[in-house]
């Protein structure tokens, strides 16, 4: 993946996120079949979690997932697809609201949920013998940074290596690049479809949360962070939840192995704001291809072509690593 190349036949960044996602091929065989159990959060709230049966006293590999994103996200059924091949327990946590049900907390997810990715690891590998490794695709990529960064040494208790991909770990960077010409309006309208009737059905539940032409008249996504995502969780505004949910300033205190891989096409990603070898530690390994998209990395020589290689890669590096 680090000289990935992308087929010919998808040209671009936008291609590279838009085709993988709708349309390519993200396993063979049947489709993932997953077992859903319902944990109970320390809040008083619930998070959903799915289970592909791996055998016995195999590892398992836990996914989290990204903006908007589930269990059936491309990405996380490809990944699925990897685990069953190899024999491997699945696991998928859903960020609160994004199960199919509304949770019941005045809280829902950001990219700086540390708290909660720690929660879910510990919880997950409490019942499960064997090695966990984790991979976090975009907003859970960077939210499973920032556990790694603020968890240390102790993060090698509940997995042993960590890969964020296509990750937005420059908050500020990737907020400003998805509000700007055609990712405003493609990308976010797409996002704000679901975020912002989740929030409406989330102000029902808890009156007086936001104001509701506020709500209505939010254009983008730092609108709806400065609105619903830093107040509901203890964030001053966009800027203060952007500057402290950043995975990127702290990499140099991961002390696990840990992947981050972007490609600099990425539409979300701005290639500038990547970090260099200087700003990471030594238990960092940084893949920049120069094609791949947003969480895309299509395969295959024809159309529809395939998203399988990225778990392949990233899940190599993995074994390899930790």
């Amino acid at each position: 993946m680090r000289d990935y190349r992308a087929p010919p036949w998808l040209l671009g960044g936008h291609l590279q996120t838009i085709w993988p996602a709708l349309f390519s091929r993200r396993y063979a065989g049947p489709r993932p079949h997953y077992r859903r159990e319902r944990w109970a959060t320390p809040d008083g709230d619930f998070v959903d979690v799915d289970f592909q049966q791996g055998q016995p006293g195999r590892p398992m590999l836990v996914l989290f997932h990204g903006l908007e994103g589930s269990s059936r996200s491309h990405y996380a059924e490809a990944f699925a697809h990897w685990a069953r091949g190899q024999g491997w327990h699945y696991a998928v946590p859903h960020f609160r609201g994004c199960s199919g049900e509304l949770n019941l907390a005045p809280r829902a997810y950001h990219s700086g949920d540390f708290e909660e990715v720690g929660w879910m690891l510990q919880q997950l590998r409490a019942g499960h013998g064997a090695p966990v490794y984790a991979v976090g695709v975009s907003l859970g990529g960077n939210a499973l940074l920032r556990w790694a960064e603020e968890a240390g040494g102790s993060a090698a208790l509940a997995a042993r290596a960590v890969a964020a991909v296509c990750s937005p770990i420059d908050l500020a960077a990737g907020g400003h690049a998805i509000g700007r010409g055609f990712n405003r309006l493609v990308y976010t309208r797409m996002f704000l479809r679901t975020m912002k009737p989740k929030a409406m059905a989330k102000l029902k539940q808890h009156p007086g949360l936001f104001d509701t032409a506020k709500m209505q008249a939010a254009a983008d996504l730092r609108d709806f962070d400065n609105l619903f995502t830093a107040p509901l969780h203890g964030f001053k505004d966009a800027d203060d939840y952007y500057a402290r949910g950043s995975a990127k300033p702290r990499l140099k205190d991961i002390r696990i192995p840990a992947l981050v891989l972007n490609a600099r096409n990425d539409p979300f990603v701005p290639a500038h704001c990547l970090p260099g070898v200087h700003e990471v530690g030594t238990h960092v390994t940084l893949w920049q291809p120069r094609h791949g998209g947003h969480v895309g990395f299509p395969g295959g020589r024809l159309p529809p072509g395939h998203v399988m290689t990225l778990p392949e890669t990233v899940m190599a590096w993995m074994l390899a690593a930790g």
